[in-house]
């Protein structure tokens, strides 16, 4: 009997790492009023294109109980256990229709063990503690181990991120569009993070892009200097050139190398729009 892993979309572990790690899927949507996608299914280029051209931002769905069903049953059919890491309850309630499926599959298979762990994070702020916790199962670990591995990168792990402009978060009604009209003159950045309690909030308030990524660097390094790097990944939403460069800055001034850059798809790019961009770290 092993520890299966399950998480969702937003996760946004590569294809190939899910794969290698036997790491299974659920996807989130995105609803546009004539148009229903599932994020792991939907083209990019179409989704924002789409956008543009109505105006209409989409709102997103968590999967259905059924879907997270239908995973868990077919690993717990193998004789398996299941830990399923989803998306923070403070942004969506993934974890809800999760532990609506666990409770269906405990009156089918009482003797079934499945786990719902809220990561309090998203994209590879989540996607870390997957890892870490895959990693765990695959070398043999119990499931109470494997969940230590888990919550012990929940507890240092960092998401910070910029959009690119502040029409997105105007259009979604975060923000008033006095605000963002004023934020767009004065070339104002928010820089978002994840808090503790698994919310967005607002970190700071610098003046253009170039500010942002010297504040990012700063308190990367900051907790580097203190407590040591484990992970980091650079995101970027739907512009992969800049990805590369806010990697390429970050990489020269900490003399990393390699630093991998990865897509947020559209459940959280919606939100902040096409050249927002972000930093994921894990300290030691």
């Amino acid at each position: 009997m092993t520890v299966k892993l399950v998480t969702d979309s937003t996760s946004y572990i590569p294809e190939s790492v899910c794969e290698e790690h036997g790491i299974k899927i659920a996807s989130l949507g995105v609803c546009f009023p004539d148009e229903f996608f599932l994020e792991t299914e939907v083209d990019y280029n179409y989704f924002y294109e789409k956008i543009d051209r109505e105006g209409i931002i989409p709102t997103s769905s968590q999967p259905a109980p059924g879907l997270f069903y239908k995973i868990f049953e077919q690993i717990v059919k193998n004789g398996d256990e299941v830990l399923g890491i989803f998306i923070s309850t403070g942004i969506s309630g993934t974890c809800g229709s999760a532990a609506t499926a666990r409770e269906m599959i405990l009156e089918k298979y009482p003797e079934a063990r499945i786990e719902i762990m809220d990561s309090r994070n998203v994209c590879m702020g989540l996607g870390l503690q997957v890892l870490a916790a895959a990693e765990a199962a695959r070398n043999g670990k119990s499931m109470e181990e494997v969940l230590e591995a888990a919550s012990w990168v929940r507890e240092r792990v960092h998401f910070y991120f910029v959009p690119l402009t502040l029409d997105y978060l105007q259009k979604g009604g975060r923000i008033g569009g006095a605000a963002a009209l004023i934020g767009s003159v004065l070339s104002i950045k928010p820089i978002l993070y994840i808090s503790s309690e698994g919310k967005i909030e607002v970190f700071e308030k610098v003046r253009g892009l170039q500010g942002a990524v010297k504040h990012l660097y700063k308190k990367l390094k900051k907790d580097v200097d203190r407590y040591g790097l484990k992970s980091l990944v650079v995101h970027q939403v739907h512009d992969l050139l800049r990805g590369q460069e806010v990697a390429q800055e970050i990489g020269d001034n900490l003399e990393i190398e390699g630093i991998p850059v990865l897509a947020i798809g559209p459940v959280i790019g919606l939100h902040v729009g096409p050249g927002s961009f972000g930093i994921v770290y894990c300290t030691e």
